[in-house]
């Protein structure tokens, strides 16, 4: 045709092409989601133009999008009724890529790097990638202005294309894409429905696929949430969370600064991986725009959160070309932060309003967050806030935070104790509980056997130290004996302790007097300073390390009739003596719930009574 327009890409632009079309996407479905997301701005462009009241092409025209498929002619259409273009705009838009970053674009992938975000952000190549799946692409534009004309647009990727005017067209852009023979299933209703429903669902225009609507569930993350009803949230949790039960929490928050983020979060009522289904995976989706990124983000959460279901959306993301994959780690490692943040002050504030609701949160998903306090430095402090324990000063059955128990603190005190067992009536007798028992010591009672591993991680709050009472260096407040029992002067408790140590070589390094027992004969610690014996023997456990193999520190009551007794029994009957040490010994170890094998102490406690009974005689 005379009116006919031959034009030449750019110099680079035919190398660029071939990377887009082969390289850069590692799925060919990807070329519909960025020719219905182009059409979505095509649309809110004209939406900003006429709200800026300026007058438009047909302005009855509601904007929306239309997707038509053609098995018979292997044609994929794509109608917006948005801005359109002008013959200038096409050429610009559609005959070059990134205008002044091609060079450079292409110098970085012959160095074997990724194109960086300052490149990216020059780049409109997602309507290149129609030619992943075309051999030929038609396009049909006739802009919003009042006095343009239409235009048709056409290329089959290899260097060239042609333009030339088009009468009588309705505003907007139409995109007819001719598949190649490999690519033919994407003309199929079923597949393009599949790809229209994973990525565009909540564009904000309507999208139609051959007259039938398909995004009839709105992107309520993006409404103003208090005119929100519950109802929507409930449906649109059912939908997005894939759970029949409400969920126990919900967050849905805008933020502008640093990043701007629009969120709705969900927590579920069920801990799935309780049920059987093993370790779950994020089912937080990322979004740009409303445009899906990334279905189960990861890395837009810490690991320990991956029991939330929602959505993110941020349109400050520098996304590859493909959109497949965040550009800036860093960025998204701000992200993470940012909304990781915002859903613990969430949590925090639900405590204090709610303690209930929290309590039952906390009931179905305290794993999760005492694995955040091991693994996640960054939080630790504000998840430290959301932990909960049983408490000597409180009734059974009802717990404390840590900032409560620092209240509550006497003035004397400089530490926050706690001691592992496995039930409250075991805490409370467990002989390293007895020092903060004498001196009127709040202690928390863990009975996970998590606790001490995440104690030890948080290390301190609020400026004060966590410390195992295994661990802690207290004195009882005036040791006082009981009636008719002599207590051991220094030098007998250092002699019975040479003497125990004596008899107890193999499994002991130390034997000495005790300044925090009140009620126990004796207690044993781990030798190492470092660690717990509760805490060594899980790590044992772990290790396949043989309980003989580990070796204690033992405290003795020198006030305690059993220990003032033997230091007699030694001198008179060394044989039962020995036997009553080694039966101390392993009496330490049970009431700290590191005997495994108790076999040999029931064949010895039965050998004492024997023998005890026999002189009753």
């Amino acid at each position: 045709m005379a009116n006919t327009e031959k034009h030449a890409f750019q110099a680079e632009i035919k190398q660029v092409l071939d990377i887009v079309v082969h390289s850069l996407y590692t799925d060919k479905e990807i070329f519909m989601r960025e020719l219905i997301s182009n059409a979505a701005d095509a649309c809110e462009k004209l939406r900003f133009t006429k709200s800026s009241g300026q007058d438009v092409h047909q302005p009855e025209m509601e904007p929306k999008i239309g997707v038509t498929t053609d098995e018979q002619a292997h044609t994929v259409t794509i109608i917006d009724t948005g801005i359109g273009m002008t013959h200038d705009e096409l050429v610009q838009n559609l005959g070059t890529i990134a205008h002044s970053g091609s060079k450079a674009f292409l110098a970085q992938l012959a160095e074997g790097k990724k194109a960086d975000a300052s490149l990216i952000g020059q780049f409109g190549v997602g309507f290149y990638s129609a030619f992943m799946v075309g051999q030929e692409v038609e396009v049909h534009t006739r802009s919003a202005q009042l006095d343009a004309g239409g235009w048709k647009w056409v290329s089959d990727g290899n260097g060239e294309y042609s333009m030339e005017p088009l009468a009588d067209l309705p505003r907007g852009t139409k995109i007819i894409v001719k598949l190649k023979e490999e690519a033919r299933e994407f003309a199929g209703k079923f597949k393009a429905e599949q790809i229209i429903k994973r990525y565009s669902n909540f564009v904000s225009f309507p999208v139609e696929l051959n007259g039938e609507r398909l995004n009839t569930v709105q992107a309520i993350w993006a409404r103003n949430k208090a005119e929100i009803k519950p109802e929507e949230y409930e449906e649109f949790y059912k939908y997005i969370g894939h759970d029949p039960e409400p969920a126990l929490f919900r967050l849905h928050f805008a933020a502008d600064a640093p990043l701007a983020i629009q969120a709705l979060l969900f927590v579920p009522a069920r801990n799935f991986e309780t049920m059987g289904m093993g370790k779950s995976e994020s089912e937080v989706n990322l979004h740009c725009k409303k445009v899906l990124i990334q279905a189960r983000a990861k890395g837009l959460f810490p690991e320990w959160l991956r029991f939330l279901r929602g959505v993110v959306d941020s349109e400050d993301l520098p996304l590859n070309i493909s959109r497949e994959s965040m550009q800036d780690s860093a960025l998204l490692a701000k992200l993470n932060k940012v909304i990781t943040s915002r859903f613990l002050k969430f949590l925090d504030e639900e405590a204090g309003k709610n303690p209930d609701g929290y309590q039952k949160f906390y009931d179905v998903y305290a794993r999760f967050l005492k694995e955040g306090v091991i693994t996640d430095y960054t939080h630790k402090e504000p998840l430290g806030k959301l932990l909960r324990f049983a408490s000597s000063t409180l009734e059974p059955g009802k717990s404390t935070s840590l900032s409560e128990y620092v209240t509550r603190m006497a003035s004397d005190q400089k530490e926050i104790y706690f001691v592992i067992a496995p039930t409250r009536e075991a805490a409370e007798a467990s002989p390293y509980y007895e020092v903060l028992a004498n001196r009127k010591y709040e202690t928390l009672f863990l009975h996970d056997p998590w606790d001490e591993f995440v104690m030890d991680h948080l290390s301190e709050f609020e400026g004060k130290k966590v410390v195992s009472a295994e661990r802690a260096e207290l004195k009882i407040d005036d040791p006082a004996p009981r009636e008719g029992v002599t207590p051991l002067t220094d030098d007998e408790s250092k002699s019975i302790s040479t003497w125990l140590r004596e008899q107890l070589t193999e499994q002991v390094t130390e034997v000495r007097p005790s300044a925090r027992l009140v009620d126990s004969p004796a207690l044993v610690l781990n030798a190492d300073k470092h660690t717990s014996a509760s805490m060594k023997k899980m790590m044992r456990a772990a290790s396949g390390e043989r309980p003989e193999a580990m070796k204690y520190e033992l405290e003795i009551n020198p006030r305690h009739p059993i220990i003032v007794g033997l230091n007699k029994t030694r001198e008179v009957r060394p044989e039962l003596a020995r036997k009553v040490a080694a039966q101390i010994f392993d009496n330490a170890r049970f009431a700290a719930g590191l005997l495994e094998d108790p076999r040999s102490m029931v064949q010895r406690l039965n050998s004492l009574l024997e023998e005890f009974l026999g002189d009753k005689k």
